[in-house]
């Protein structure tokens, strides 16, 4: 069995930063880690080859430095790690990163499952996933929170916004996951040390190794461009109340007869 991860390399949310003047993420010198669904993702993948036997690869897109990514995903367990890092990637929204993927893919070869988080969380779209089955015409299953692997198809249990359905689906197929899946597993000193050394079954493709044309990706090949980034504004009015028991909650009732609020007999 083939399976292939999706992974991303985005900034810890616990120090996000915008630029004032352009809007942009700050991104040098704060600290970037695999996009916590993602995890999830390569965890599911490591349980179906600890039960049944697979292959995993697991592949992203970014800069050079996004290789941390795949190397922290073979110290986990993944077999082989591609990164995709080209200037001609640069500035691609989720359609254009979506081609690169699905050529990506391709050129990987057979496959019976690719997995990936339900969405990253520097952007929130919930999109590539969804795109890349799209773009390869293959059967997708979003928002998983259970599965079970059988012979050609697998089982999983969906949460949808009134419950939740199981549905099947042959292979291949990708699936987007939650963190309500599993507990990922951390790297081992043995897979650090793999996925260090110089014999470590990573590579790097460019535009040209997955023939992408300059139009599909990056900036060129998006229908979408951010045109600007920005932290909402805070704007409370807020009043204190002092005085006894009974005077606030005079006061309070007063307050909330000003806002309109008709208060019960």
């Amino acid at each position: 069995m083939n399976i292939v991860v999706l992974v991303k390399q985005v900034p810890n949310t616990h120090d996000v930063r915008i630029d004032p003047k352009t809007g942009n993420l700050i991104r040098e010198g704060v600290e970037s880690i695999i996009n916590p669904e993602d995890r999830h993702a390569l965890e599911a993948a490591l349980g179906i080859k600890d039960r049944l036997g697979a292959e995993i690869t697991a592949l992203t897109m970014g800069p050079p430095q996004a290789i941390e990514v795949i190397c922290e995903a073979v110290a986990t367990g993944a077999d082989r790690g591609i990164l995709l890092s080209d200037k001609a990637f640069a500035g691609a929204d989720t359609w254009a990163t979506s081609t690169a993927l699905g050529l990506a893919i391709k050129r990987i070869g057979e496959f019976d499952i690719i997995l990936a988080g339900r969405q990253a969380i520097d952007g929130d779209t919930a999109q590539i996933g969804p795109q890349v089955a799209e773009f390869l015409g293959i059967p997708q299953l979003t928002y998983v929170r259970d599965l079970e692997v059988l012979e050609g198809k697998i089982t999983a249990e969906r949460v949808l916004e009134d419950g939740c359905e199981r549905i099947e689906a042959p292979f291949p197929v990708l699936l987007t996951v939650l963190a309500a899946l599993n507990e990922p597993r951390h790297p081992t000193v043995a897979g650090m040390l793999r996925s260090a050394s110089e014999r470590a079954p990573i590579e790097v493709w460019n535009a040209a190794d997955i023939g992408a044309k300059a139009l599909d990706v990056g900036f060129l090949g998006s229908l979408t461009q951010v045109t600007r980034t920005f932290t909402p504004k805070e704007a409370r009015n807020t009043r204190h109340l002092e005085g006894s028991p009974g005077s606030v909650a005079a006061q309070l009732i007063q307050c909330l007869q000003e806002q309109g609020i008709r208060l019960g007999e």
